[in-house]
């Protein structure tokens, strides 16, 4: 019976520990904060989009006045010496500010080709790890499988077991288990406890020896229930 239910713990904790659903866990954090990346890069991807294309506007539209104001001094269109002037004076200014507002562009556009990289990059990496979290599901639930159908043979070996076993030392045994750690019994190997790992006295070995095979037998020390083996050294 303890053979079994130290199975089953054991068999509980392998469920509860299996390393793939840790490295599942672990990855899940991880691909929630690159999705997080990827939205935010998104926005700013969105953002600058829109911040080039004001900037391309304001460009042109500096242009466009510059190109109608060169016109007109090459037309001949201004006669009066004084408007040519301010005239000339105003397409030297708006050259600087074709200059300046492509500084601009230019600037927003690198942004947003490194921006517009980075989402590419994250993106690519958020579908690495859905890849690696659809594989690591996979054998964990094959893992998981396989320990589940263990636990019910194990289980119902122990159920076959527990039939056989009268109520009150059932009902020792389950108390002992809660109380010892979830060991109820133990093993007598070599003169040994298997619990607490004390070496019985000659006396008590005797005593042992000479009492009937179906009386429930304790450890002195941890109060065990002892089970008599061949190794038992009596």
């Amino acid at each position: 019976m303890q053979e079994l239910d130290s199975r089953l713990d054991s068999l509980s904790h392998h469920l509860q520990t299996i390393p793939e659903a840790v490295q599942l866990v672990e990855l899940a954090e991880r691909r929630a904060a690159v999705d997080g990346a990827v939205r935010d890069l998104r926005v700013e991807v969105d953002d600058l989009t829109a911040e080039q294309k004001r900037a391309d506007a304001d460009v042109e539209q500096v242009k466009a006045r510059r190109v109608r104001d060169q016109g007109m001094v090459d037309a001949g269109s201004i006669t009066d010496p004084k408007a040519l002037q301010r005239m000339l004076g105003e397409l030297e200014s708006l050259q600087r500010r074709i200059a300046d507002l492509e500084d601009v562009e230019i600037e927003v556009m690198e942004r947003l080709e490194n921006a517009q990289t980075s989402h590419e990059e994250r993106t690519r990496e958020l579908g690495e790890i859905d890849a690696q979290l659809g594989a690591l599901e996979t054998v964990r639930l094959e893992k998981a499988g396989a320990l589940e159908r263990e636990f019910e043979t194990v289980t119902d070996q122990r159920e076959q077991l527990a039939a056989d076993v009268p109520d009150d030392l059932m009902a020792l045994y389950t108390k002992l288990r809660e109380q010892k750690g979830g060991v109820g019994a133990a093993a007598l190997r070599r003169r040994e406890c298997g619990g607490c790992r004390l070496t019985l006295n000659p006396s008590d070995l005797a005593a042992i020896a000479a009492a009937p095979t179906d009386e429930v037998l304790r450890c002195e020390e941890c109060s065990r229930i002892l089970v008599r083996t061949g190794e038992s050294g009596l």
